[in-house]
């Protein structure tokens, strides 16, 4: 009976029990809350063939809003060991809205993984939007609120495509099943649109740089957790082997690096950075082959794994400061040496770790003859490791601004180790991910020509970023902000919103001209007529009679003639 509740279920009880507690019991709750959900989940028989737990017939269509498979599986795993550290690094927020918005947000991503059909999915893909740009109004600051309201008309108009999508294809084939899509028609179209809207792909990628640097210190590590990997997910689940993902990834994974290097917010920095990492894992599944799919699959799971560590410690330096540009930090080593170190070490598993994934990408690629691929991958590690060097340089190392602080809480350290702790263990024994793969995997990472080639990686850009900063080459962050491809529409669109509001103000105005003449006629009419030496001044007595006395009839026959 237990094995039979979806996961989703367990994390919107818990938020709301959240929502009427408080003290220790909240904050029972909220670490309960993924450990149940995990353990109830370990107890599923994981086959090669998908197998719907919980199915509903709606009219003549079935829902599943509760399968599972391998692939559904990794997933599920990933984000409720995500919200759990994402839980503890929250533990100590007062503000009960973000704490009931990131339990419903880690619990629309599970509705999201194991839905097997379009519908159940639609509801999923919309709540994540409704309860992530929580955590971004959460801030409470006019550019925040400006954001959210940004990414959640972006996030609203995705799901409008896959629901437009999604009836387009059930009209055509009659069924609401969530499984692989050829990108064939009009329907298929709008609901690939709708998965690279939310997976950031090239042009459609503002809302997350926009939006996440914007989010509470503790909303942007569940904010880099879910939204763009379920996306990624919908994508290995309906279009894996689309030939065209292989261009988008290899375009996602160069273009955000520049903007990495001369970004001044480090978290907008990790935003960009992580668009790259989203682009090898498109890359994988547009290859499609078991190999690509398990690169990215893996990849995305370690991903998530060090992109929280590192957003969790520039969370601890936005908590402790109020900061988090680079033109205003700087010598925090001192007073934050913890979270300086764990940063240091996020910098390193991002290439570390993502040396036992990567590399299955790499490998599908040869395997596919995509060799332009395989040497834009390659550039893209230095690069994205050259850019990374800045965020523990510049936060931590940087000439001292003589910077106020206040120390963080033990749980935000807490949440920071176990994430650098996990990023060990799988370095170390990279088969204990491999095994929870969709396909099966002979793979040992650690041969003796990947190894140097990854030295020399980290040699070049270690030495490249050295050098530039010590001849004063390397781009000086300044305090101003940097267009990217929004511009093209937030530009355009804030004229026009403009245009047609003072538009809008005038005819309003005339409207209430107009109406204001309107009712004033008939009392000027009344007032002419009564008024001295008016028509009813200069008729006779007799005639004010007899006028008066018809007035009266036709007005009694108007009555009596209505139905």
């Amino acid at each position: 009976m237990l094995n039979s509740i979806p996961p989703f279920v367990i994390f919107y009880i818990g938020a709301l029990f959240v929502a009427i507690t408080q003290g220790w019991i909240r904050r029972f709750i909220l670490l309960l809350t993924p450990v149940v959900t995990g353990l109830l989940l370990l107890n599923h028989e994981v086959g090669n063939n998908s197998t719907a737990i919980v199915q509903i017939q709606l009219f003549e269509y079935l829902l599943m809003p509760f399968r599972i498979d391998k692939l559904s599986m990794l997933f599920g795993y990933l984000f409720i060991l995500t919200a759990l550290i994402g839980n503890i690094f929250s533990v100590h927020v007062k503000d009960t809205g973000q704490l009931v918005a990131g339990l419903v947000y880690s619990g629309s991503a599970l509705g999201a993984v194991f839905a097997g059909d379009l519908l159940t999915l639609f509801i999923f893909w919309e709540m994540l939007a409704i309860s992530s740009v929580v955590l971004i109004w959460a801030r409470r600051t006019e550019v925040a609120i400006a954001s959210g309201f940004r990414y959640l008309i972006i996030q609203v108009l995705s799901g409008v495509l896959l629901l437009s999508g999604t009836l387009i294809i059930c009209n055509q084939h009659e069924t609401l099943v969530f499984d692989h899509i050829k990108l064939e028609g009009l329907g298929a179209w709008l609901i690939f649109i709708a998965f690279g809207i939310k997976c950031a792909f090239p042009l459609l990628h503002s809302w997350l740089t926009d939006a996440y640097p914007e989010a509470t210190p503790t909303g942007s590590v569940f904010l880099s957790a879910f939204s763009t990997k379920v996306a990624v997910y919908a994508l290995a689940r309906a279009f894996a082997g689309t030939d065209i993902l292989i261009e988008i990834g290899a375009v996602m994974t160069l273009f955000p690096v520049f903007y990495a290097i001369i970004e001044n917010d480090l978290r907008r920095v990790l935003a960009y950075l992580m668009i790259t990492q989203i682009g090898i894992m498109v890359i994988g599944i547009g290859i499609g082959t078991p190999l690509g799919i398990n690169g990215a699959v893996a990849h995305m799971f370690i991903h998530v794994i060090y992109k929280s560590l590192l957003f969790m410690t520039m969370g601890v330096v936005l908590f402790s400061t109020g900061r988090s540009k680079i033109s205003e930090l700087g010598g925090l080593y001192k007073p934050l040496p913890q979270t300086a170190v764990l940063c240091i070490f996020g910098v390193l598993f991002l290439l570390f770790s993502g040396f036992i994934s990567k590399a299955l990408v790499m490998h599908a690629a040869i395997e596919t003859n995509h060799t332009t691929v395989w040497l834009i991958l390659l550039c893209s590690a230095a690069g994205v490791f050259f850019a990374s060097l800045k965020i523990p340089f510049y936060a931590f190392f940087a000439s001292d601004p003589g910077i106020k602080t206040k120390a963080p809480p033990a749980n935000m350290l807490i949440a920071m180790y176990l994430s650098t702790g996990l990023c060990i263990v799988l370095a170390m024994f990279p088969h204990s991910l491999y095994r929870l793969l969709p396909y099966p995997l002979d793979y040992w990472p650690y041969d003796l020509t990947h190894i140097l080639t990854h030295v020399e990686l980290v040699c070049f850009a270690t030495l490249a970023f050295v050098w530039l900063q010590l001849t004063g080459l390397f781009p000086t962050p300044q305090a101003s902000i940097y267009l990217d491809v929004d511009w093209f529409y937030r530009k355009p669109l804030k004229v026009l919103i403009g245009w047609l509001r003072l538009v809008g103000h005038r005819l309003y105005n005339r409207f209430l001209s107009y109406l204001k003449l309107i009712s004033l006629a008939p009392n000027r009419w009344i007032l002419s007529l009564l008024s001295i030496n008016g028509p009813i001044e200069r008729m006779p007595p007799s005639k004010i009679t007899i006028t008066t006395i018809l007035g009266i009839f036709a007005l009694t026959l108007l009555i009596l003639m209505l139905p």
